[in-house]
C-alpha cells in the first residue's frame, strides 16, 4: 500500500490547490465550529465544492479524459482526495481490490434491416450493457410476450435458435435475463426499458456473457414488438469487448463519535468515471459535496462516528461498495446505523430527487430498503420543506452503491438529480428547466465536464447533504433509537 500511495501522489495535478485553497475554506459560525445544522450549510459553499470538481477537470484533462477506476484519472482524483482530508487533519484509510474492468474496444451497433432500414444511435436509442460478450449479428427478433420478464429459463422455451432475444426490463438482473437468452440459443439479446429514456445497465463483473446484450428505450422495443405482430423484423447487432485485471481502491475517513463511537453514521459517493469523459456531475458531483462537508466538519466533535467513503468502480457494477461491504464482519455491519449515497446531485436540468425508503411511491423497478430508510427519507423531504423547496421520490433500483448496504439489511437514503430520465412538463413547472430534455444530457458522455452542471441545484442539495450528516452525527435515534445529545 505504501509504494502504491507514493506512486499516486506523484504527478498529482490538483496539488497546488491543496494548501492554499483550503486556507480559504476553513469552518463558519461564530465559535468555527459548523456543529448545527445552519453553521455546517453557511460553511459548505458552492464555491467549495465547486473547487473539487475544478481539480478533478484538471486531472482528467492530463488522463486521457477520464477518471475511470483501475486508470491514472481515478488514482489521482483519489489522491486529490486523500490530500484533502490530510490538510483537514483527518487520516484516511485505503481499501485496495482488483477487478475485471470492461472496455468497448470498438463503438456498438444497432440496425434493422427489415421491413425497415433504420440505423440507431448509440446513447439515444441503445447502449450496451457493460460486462456484455462480443458479437456481429444479423437475425430475426423473437419477442417474449408482454408480461414476459425472461428471468426464468422455460420463459425462453419457445424461442427459435438463433434469433434476437427482445425482453423488458424488470423483475430481475440483466445478467439473468442474458444468461438465460444464450442458454436457450438466443444470439443476442435486447432488453427494453420499463419507463422513459434508454437503459444504462451493467450485467455485473463476473465475465463477459456469452452474447451482445444491449439496453435500448421503452419506444424502440415496444415499436418492435409491435411490427413482430405483422411479420418478422430482422436486427443487426455489433458488439466488440474485453476485460482486463485493474487495481483500484476506495478512500475512507472518519471521525469518532464522542459520546457513541461503535454508532456510525456513513456518508458515500463514488468517485470513479466511465471511460467516455470526466465525470464532474458523475460523480464528481456528490463526492465533491461529501468531501467539502468533511473538511468542514473538521472542528465538530460528532455524538456518533461519522465515516466518509469514496467509492470505486461504482461504474462497473458498484463493485467498490460492494468489495467494502462484503470485506466487514458481521459485527462490524451492526456498528452502521445507516448509509446515505449522493450520486449526482449538480445536474444541470435538475429535480430534487430523494430515495424512496419504503418504496410508498411504488416507482419502475423500486425496491423497500430496510426499515428506518422510510425514516431518512422523511428527513430529506421535511429539510426541503422548511426550505420551501419541493422534492420528489426516486426509486432504489440498484444503480448506485446504496445497493450493498440494503441488500445487507442497513438503512439507506440518499439524494439524485437526476441522469438519462427526460424531464416532465410537470417537472417543469416545479423545478424549472426544460421539459422533454434529459436531466443530464451529458450522462455518460464525454461532455460531462466541469460546465455540465446547475449551480443552483449543487448548492440547494450540498446544504440537504450537510443538513443530514450534522444531523446524524448528533443522533439516529429516529432510526435505531441510539440517542446523541
Amino acid at each position: 500500500m505504501d509504494d502504491r500511495r507514493t506512486w499516486m501522489r506523484t504527478a498529482l495535478v490538483a496539488a497546488a490547490l491543496a494548501v492554499g485553497l483550503l486556507a480559504a475554506a476553513l469552518p463558519a459560525g461564530a465559535d468555527g465550529n459548523p456543529n448545527t445544522s445552519a453553521k455546517l450549510r453557511e460553511a459548505v459553499t458552492l464555491q467549495g465544492v465547486r473547487r473539487h470538481q475544478q481539480a478533478w477537470q484538471q486531472i482528467a484533462d492530463a488522463n486521457g479524459g477520464n477518471r475511470f477506476a483501475g486508470l491514472p484519472g481515478h488514482g489521482k482524483s483519489a489522491e486529490y482526495v486523500i490530500e484533502q482530508l490530510e490538510a483537514a487533519g483527518y487520516q484516511p484509510v485505503v481499501h485496495e481490490f482488483d477487478y475485471e474492468a470492461f472496455f468497448e474496444r470498438t463503438t456498438s451497433q444497432l440496425a434493422q434491416v427489415s421491413p425497415n432500414a433504420v440505423t440507431y444511435v448509440n446513447g439515444n436509442d441503445f447502449r450496451i450493457m457493460s460486462y456484455s460478450g462480443s458479437g456481429s449479428v444479423t437475425a430475426p427478433v423473437f419477442h417474449l410476450g408482454a408480461g414476459v420478464l425472461g428471468c426464468n429459463p422455460a420463459d425462453f422455451a419457445a424461442l427459435p435458435a438463433g434469433s434476437i432475444a427482445l425482453v423488458s426490463r424488470g423483475a430481475c438482473t440483466f445478467r439473468i435475463k442474458t444468461d438465460n437468452a444464450a442458454a436457450a440459443g438466443a444470439s443476442a439479446i435486447l432488453i427494453y426499458n420499463n419507463t422513459v429514456g434508454v437503459i444504462n445497465g451493467t450485467l455485473g463483473a463476473t465475465g463477459l456473457s456469452a452474447i451482445p446484450s444491449l439496453g435500448i428505450t421503452q419506444s424502440l422495443g415496444q415499436s418492435l414488438a409491435s411490427q413482430l405482430t405483422s411479420g418478422p423484423v430482422i436486427m443487426r447487432v455489433l458488439t466488440d469487448t474485453a476485460e482486463e485485471t485493474l487495481p483500484t481502491y476506495n478512500v475512507l475517513a472518519e471521525k469518532t463519535g464522542i459520546q457513541n463511537p461503535q454508532n456510525v453514521v456513513m456518508a458515500g459517493a463514488h468517485l470513479d468515471s466511465v471511460t467516455a469523459g470526466p465525470g464532474i456531475n458523475d460523480n464528481g458531483s456528490g463526492s465533491a459535496a461529501i468531501l467539502e462537508t468533511a473538511i468542514q466538519m473538521a472542528k465538530v466533535k460528532p455524538f456518533n462516528t461519522i465515516r466518509f467513503a469514496w467509492w470505486s468502480a461504482e461504474e462497473s457494477g458498484l463493485i467498490g461498495a460492494r468489495e467494502y461491504v462484503t470485506s466487514l464482519t458481521q459485527a462490524e455491519r451492526d456498528k452502521i446505523a445507516l448509509y446515505l449515497n449522493f450520486d449526482m446531485v449538480g445536474s444541470p436540468n435538475f429535480v430534487r430527487f430523494v430515495y424512496d425508503g419504503d418504496n410508498s411511491a411504488e416507482l419502475p423497478s423500486g425496491v423497500a430498503g430496510p426499515a428506518g430508510s422510510e425514516t431518512i427519507e422523511q428527513l430529506f423531504v421535511d429539510y426541503f420543506a422548511s426550505q420551501g423547496l419541493e422534492s420528489a421520490p426516486t426509486p432504489f433500483n440498484g444503480r448506485s452503491d446504496y445497493g450493498p448496504f440494503i441488500d445487507v439489511g442497513i438503512p439507506a437514503g440518499g439524494l439524485f438529480t437526476g441522469a438519462e430520465g427526460i424531464k416532465t412538463a410537470a417537472q417543469a413547472d416545479i423545478y424549472g428547466g426544460l421539459a422533454g430534455v434529459a436531466f443530464d444530457p451529458c450522462y455518460h458522455a464525454a461532455c460531462d465536464d466541469y460546465e455540465n452542471n446547475s449551480d443552483l441545484g449543487l448548492d440547494q442539495m450540498s446544504d440537504a447533504i450537510a443538513h443530514s450528516i450534522i444531523t446524524y452525527a448528533q443522533s439516529t435515534t429516529a432510526i435505531n433509537q441510539v440517542r446523541g445529545k
